[in-house]
């Protein structure tokens, strides 16, 4: 709806936020239509979206995404108060901005505060708040640090300004929060800058296109007075919005908070049948867990944006590791242990069967930075069965060991598991001119833990490529045919000069007497061939089926352009299988549950030629699609063979799966993957395929952007694509010379949210 202007003529300008749709946002004193900016409605990779509108406490609110949402009314049109100010609002925050230079993330600005000019309402790290202003010749701020705004409810929010008695106010939900009184009272210095709404007026580039400080949550009745209100006025407006409630601040559900998925539906390249956060930026799935019949997978949010910044540990649940329910974020950063980041870890069950997480907390202001830090579920207390709710606790676990050979401020990632009636933990690190390595500590109790040394050293001289550091140790157990091996696979990430980023792993022995690793070699394997597109491990054993579980993180490969004007980054791989193969080899299949989400069989051949099944190819399209095909040699003469994917009818657009015989190479050619110039995808990626005599089998996974090839149970593949051409969507095989196909499945695949 759209409201009157309220009988009140100092108003500068009224945001009601009623319009409930649209992009366009109306002030209600001067009847001006304001253009609402945001990422999605530039429409790149899907039809324009508008910014999404929920329940306010008036009516409807504008939800604020964080990154790209803001209002911006051009200087010239903007009333400028002077000797008296009062801006309400109704906000309701989902993150804090992570900053250390007291810039705040607004509600409303304009503001030049080097010139000291102009005015800033808004928020600072972990809630706290101010109001800013140029007066004179002197830039004052009064901050509310005591009382910060808590994120995921609504609060009324007003800030005064009389230069009558000199004194700047904040209120909190109608009560007075903080003030300070200024000696030398001077009228507000008008600045010629543009108001924003949502959106700091002085930009600071974080990367590429993102800028720092907008505002992400809710926000509703935006006002500015050129008058100071008084405590009374400021307590009735809080008041009377509450009557429709009741005289109660409404509950907002989790649902009206978190960005819809729905609102990414469109997107030509975000996978459908991985997984991925509702929306913005998500990096490695870790510490899976599995209680009370569900399996719970955390993952390295950022809920502010689709870039790297403000790490929070982001939440799924699942019945089956196939289809999952988003839950809101289960870790973020707090002043305490944590204050900077929420980085990588694992997660156990204690000595009562109750789920803890392990994780990695930053403080900036510490150094080292990084400690291993604790999180319990408050299940026992209050039967959160969906792992909602946990409680840190303050003091850190683990530290980084006080050695000189260890290389300084590198302490990250702990994975824990028991044995033998002891938690174990690894956590990566480095040793100076040595190579990467994980310290390995124990615990009898989950709390007090124990340095016990070196789990495993690299040679940095002689493996470069295994980094300085390592990052997310993981050790399993390799079973075959359900049945231990005493072999184990010890999976890290190797991080700093040199470093080939993606994961490297050792089959051999765990030694639980001295806490020590032998690999069966020297030098590690990697299990997939598509360059930094399979990273970030973490695993599990089932305790269901026994088996060995890996997850880890599909990397988008895309220029920071797309990424904004997608609003998403990176998905997660499909969750993995590994075993120890009869001939010493490490097996690595997706899950048997992954048959579940066959829709159709579209195609079914065997023992056919190749052109025989390229003709039956013409007719099959998708984006979303899995294909199975083995290929018999008999009398073939062919070297390099293989199907190509996300093929537009001509060939202009397609990426090609290979395999190479001579050179035993399994790879990804992308140099005709796409057409889109803003798009960074292309050249080729390979790795070492021996099949020892046997036919090539491939099980391919085709999920829009994302691709997965799996060969023979020994290989994976995993790239991404991005094709301008909406009919980049067909199959072909192709190779070099004779070749028949000995079997062709192809199934259209369902989404797992």
């Amino acid at each position: 709806m759209t409201r009157a202007a309220p009988n009140e003529h100092s108003l500068i300008v009224s945001w009601p936020f009623d319009e409930g749709q649209g992009n366009m946002a109306r002030d209600i004193v001067s009847g001006k239509d304001d253009c609402i900016a945001f990422a999605l409605g530039r429409g790149r990779f899907q039809p324009p979206r508008h910014p999404v509108w929920r329940p306010g406490i008036s009516g409807t609110a504008l939800s604020f995404d964080g990154y790209s949402t803001y209002i911006r009314r051009s200087s010239g049109e903007a009333g400028k108060p002077a000797d008296a100010l009062t801006i309400t609002a109704w906000i309701a925050p989902r993150t804090y901005d992570i900053d250390h230079d007291h810039r705040l993330c607004p509600i409303v600005n304009q503001h030049n505060r080097e010139l000291r000019q102009g005015y800033a309402f808004g928020l600072y790290k972990h809630g706290s708040w101010s109001l800013q202003l140029g007066l004179g010749d002197e830039w004052v701020e009064v901050w509310c640090h005591d009382q910060p705004i808590r994120k995921n409810r609504w609060s009324f929010v007003a800030a005064t300004y009389d230069k009558g008695n000199g004194t700047l106010k904040l209120y909190l939900d109608g009560e007075e929060a903080a003030r300070l009184t200024h000696p030398a009272p001077a009228s507000i210095t008008p600045c010629e800058a543009d108001l924003l709404v949502g959106r700091h007026n002085e930009e600071e580039v974080l990367v590429g296109p993102f800028v720092k400080n907008h505002f992400d949550g809710l926000m509703d009745e935006v006002r500015i007075h050129a008058r100071s209100l008084s405590g009374e006025e400021v307590f009735r407006l809080y008041r009377e919005a509450l009557e429709p409630h009741g005289g109660q601040i409404p509950e907002i559900p989790w649902e009206d908070l978190v960005l819809p998925r729905e609102l990414f539906s469109g997107d030509r390249h975000r996978p459908g049948f991985h997984l991925g956060p509702p929306g913005h930026w998500m990096n490695e799935p870790h510490a899976p867990i599995y209680f009370n019949g569900r399996y719970h997978l955390f993952y390295q949010s950022n809920p502010k944006g689709p870039f790297w910044q403000s790490i929070h540990w982001g939440h799924w649940v699942s019945e089956d590791l196939i289809r999952w329910r988003d839950l809101p974020p289960a870790l973020a950063p707090e002043p305490g242990i944590d204050p900077d980041g929420i980085w990588s870890g694992s997660a156990a069950l204690d000595e009562n069967g109750v789920p803890a997480l392990f994780y990695t907390a930053g403080n900036f202001s510490l150094n080292p930075d990084q400690c291993v830090a604790l999180a319990r579920s408050t299940y026992p207390e209050d039967g959160d069965v969906d792992l909602v709710r946990w409680t840190k606790r303050q003091t850190p676990l683990a530290t980084l060991p006080q050695d000189d050979e260890v290389l300084p401020g590198f302490f990250r990632d702990p994975f824990v598991w028991k044995e033998g009636g002891r938690w174990i933990m690894l956590v990566g690190g480095g040793l100076q001119g040595l190579g990467g390595t994980a310290f390995v500590y124990v615990s009898e109790n989950m709390e007090d833990w124990a340095y016990k040394g070196l789990f495993c050293v690299s040679d940095y001289a002689k493996y470069p490529f295994l980094g300085t550091g390592w990052e997310l140790p993981v050790l399993l157990p390799l079973k075959r045919d359900g049945a231990d091996t005493g072999k184990h696979i010890f999976l890290i990430s190797p991080w700093g000069p040199g470093a080939n980023k993606v994961v490297h792993y050792w089959i051999g022995m765990f030694d639980a007497a001295n806490l020590r690793f032998v690999p069966d070699e020297e030098e590690p394997r990697q299990i997939d061939a598509g360059d930094f597109h399979f990273s970030g491990p973490s695993g599990m054993v089932d305790p269901v089926t026994g088996r060995t579980l890996l997850f880890t993180i599909a990397q988008g490969e895309r220029t920071l352009e797309g990424e904004f004007d997608s609003g998403w980054a990176h998905s997660g791989g499909l969750p993995l299988q590994l075993s120890l193969r009869e001939d010493g080899r490490l097996g690595v299949e997706p899950i048997r549950e992954i048959e579940q989400l066959r829709d159709r069989l579209l195609l079914q051949l065997a023992d056919v030629s190749l052109e025989e099944a390229n003709r039956r190819l013409q007719d099959i399209r998708g984006d979303m699609l899995e294909i199975e095909v083995a290929f018999h040699f008999g009398s073939a003469n062919a070297n390099r063979y293989g199907v190509s994917v996300r093929r537009s009818p001509g060939g202009e657009e397609a990426t090609d799966l290979y395999y190479d015989r001579l050179r035993e190479r399994l790879g990804a050619d992308r140099n005709r993957s796409t057409m889109d110039a803003k798009e960074r995808t292309t050249g080729i990626q390979e790795g070492a395929l021996e099949l020892r005599g046997v036919p090539l089998r491939l099980r391919i996974f085709v999920d829009r952007s994302l691709i997965e090839a799996y060969a023979n149970g020994l290989k994976s593949l995993t790239t991404r694509t991005y094709p301008s051409r909406i009919d980049a969507d067909g199959i072909r095989l192709f190779a070099d010379g004779d070749l028949r196909i000995e079997s062709l499945r192809v199934w259209s695949m369902q989404p797992i949210f």
